[in-house]
């Protein structure tokens, strides 16, 4: 068996007493040596050297009480019990220099005497392992100013080894991942991956976010989510901050983003503060970052790198510790290309970038959506919205649909659930209103991007073979043409395409894979272009 080793520091108060009326007394470091229970073969008795006298008399008395103790007796130099860096810096310089075998000794790091700065650190250097040990508490008897070895328990740190913290903690995560995802009982299980993701990012990090994905796929939303379970877990404090960078250019940018002083321009009349300052200690979401102007991704880059700025007209920098959370339905990585963006501000805002998939991806979403836009419209109206059974079932089958394009996405949904409640008779969605609202979205969609993407698809390709890809395919492929069309060779388009595998690869030939990869379709870089 292996050996018990305690380490443990001499409590100048309560590990004192003289004269027999001290075994009247409940002393901690004698106590932990009198159960019959706990074993202490070795005890590593730390102290200051102004209380050596002291640790002697402790010493003599686990003696006494446990002869089959061997007590060390190790000085600490230690001015001030009080001060961390110097209680911390002691206990770490013994930690370090301290030989631990841990094949034939266990050690436990007794917390209840000395400073509380002291169990502190103790605690801190046990659970860093710089003491390979569990730590170990004890108690006083129940009744006040009698002896005895009143109560200990052992604390491992391990928590994987506590099942009911560890389920605590996955239902924390639970809780966090359905908050973000609005309560929404989502099924669709690479969604649900990337939610579980985003909230563990969110909680332990101040970092910029960068939200990808089609309008209407939920972007803006989400971003509110995550600041309000941020706010919840005390990590901000300040406001949740929103603004659409394709509504703002020019001086109008550059005022509403950084703020300007009382006559920087015509027009200027007060000062005002920006919204990079209104969302100090809070965070900004920056909706179609993508659409900023070039002047103003530069000092946004600075404000993210060095947290100030200058508004428009000051020679005075003004300071803000805001998180960014940006949005985005462009290719950043083309609009780099083609000198429209930054690469150094995609490069900071990239570090947590996630690809929210629009609603032609997440099919068996759809009926779970379909329940909370319902529900929000009650909640919004007051009134009391139900589908018949024919119709609902109806509706569905035609929203998972090949035919149903979705090309706004939620904003669709939203839209259609709005129509048919607004228009239900007695609240009750029937099959009519069903299909009215069916060939609405049919009219609306014959005209939008999504057709105008499958009929470039069925141009290039043939209608039987589009018709034979899935969705995924038929997205990846017309992701893939609108590169090729926006670049000025087949190398060009290669880079953007495969700029982070390509960094992986000794041998790179971005042109190379591009070109077969557009034979599986039939396809080259020129025709592309030409057509």
């Amino acid at each position: 068996m292996k050996k018990n080793v305690l380490i443990g520091l001499l409590g100048p108060t309560l590990d004192s007493g003289t004269g027999s009326s001290r075994w009247e007394r409940w002393r901690p470091t004698v106590a932990l040596c009198q159960h019959q229970n706990l074993l202490i073969n070795r005890f590593e008795l730390l102290c200051q050297k102004k209380f050596a006298h002291l640790a002697r008399l402790v010493m003599g008395d686990i003696s006494a009480v446990s002869p089959e103790t061997e007590v060390k007796l190790i000085e600490l130099e230690l001015d001030d019990p009080w001060d961390f860096e110097q209680v911390y810096g002691a206990l770490h310089d013994f930690a370090r220099a301290y030989e631990f075998d841990t094949e034939r000794e266990e050690y436990l790091i007794h917390i209840t005497t000395g400073t509380h700065v002291a169990q502190i650190c103790m605690f801190l250097l046990t659970e860093s392992h710089y003491f390979p040990a569990n730590l170990i508490q004890s108690s006083p008897p129940p009744a006040r100013g009698r002896g005895g070895p009143g109560t200990f328990e052992i604390i491992d740190l391990d928590l994987s080894k506590y099942d009911r913290i560890a389920s605590r903690f996955q239902q924390e995560q639970k809780e966090a991942a359905s908050f973000l995802k609005s309560g929404i009982e989502t099924r669709n299980a690479a969604f649900n991956r990337l939610i579980d993701k985003i909230e563990q990012v969110a909680i332990a990090s101040r970092e910029p976010l960068l939200l990808m994905g089609p309008t209407g796929a939920g972007k803006s939303r989400l971003a509110k989510r995550v600041y309000e379970l941020k706010r919840a877990r005390h990590e901000v404090k300040g406001s949740f901050v929103e603004v659409n960078c394709a509504t703002i250019r020019g001086d109008a940018a550059m005022s509403a983003l950084f703020g300007h002083v009382k006559g920087a321009f015509t027009g200027a009349v007060a000062s005002r503060p920006g919204l990079l300052r209104s969302a100090d200690d809070g965070v900004l979401f920056l909706d179609e970052i993508g659409e900023l102007g070039l002047d103003e991704q530069a000092m946004l880059l600075r404000a993210l790198e060095e947290k100030v700025f200058f508004p428009m007209g000051s020679d005075k920098e003004v300071k803000s510790e805001f998180q960014l959370i940006a949005g985005t339905n462009k290719d950043l990585a083309e609009r780099v290309m083609k000198g429209m963006f930054r690469e150094d501000l995609l490069a900071r805002i990239n570090l947590w970038s996630f690809n929210l998939p629009g609603l032609r991806g997440r099919l068996e979403d759809i009926e779970p959506n379909l329940t909370y836009e319902v529900e929000q419209y009650e909640r919004r109206t007051g009134k009391r919205i139900t589908f018949n059974a024919e119709a609902r079932a109806k509706f569905l089958k035609f929203a998972v649909s090949r035919e149903a394009l979705w090309g706004g996405n939620f904003r669709d949904l939203n839209g259609a659930v709005v129509r048919m409640a607004t228009l239900a008779p007695g609240g009750r969605i029937t099959i009519e209103s069903v299909t009215e609202e069916i060939e609405r979205l049919r009219r609306g969609w014959r005209s939008g991007p999504a057709a105008e993407d499958a009929d470039l698809i069925e141009q290039l390709i043939g209608k039987a073979k589009a018709a034979s890809l899935d969705l995924f395919d038929r997205e990846q492929l017309m992701s893939v043409i609108k590169a090729c069309r926006a670049s000025r060779s087949l190398s060009q388009a290669g880079r953007a395409l495969f700029s982070t595998s390509r960094a992986r690869k000794k041998n790179v030939n971005d042109a190379d894979r591009l070109r077969k990869y557009l034979a599986r379709f039939g396809l080259d870089w020129r025709q592309l272009n030409e057509s």
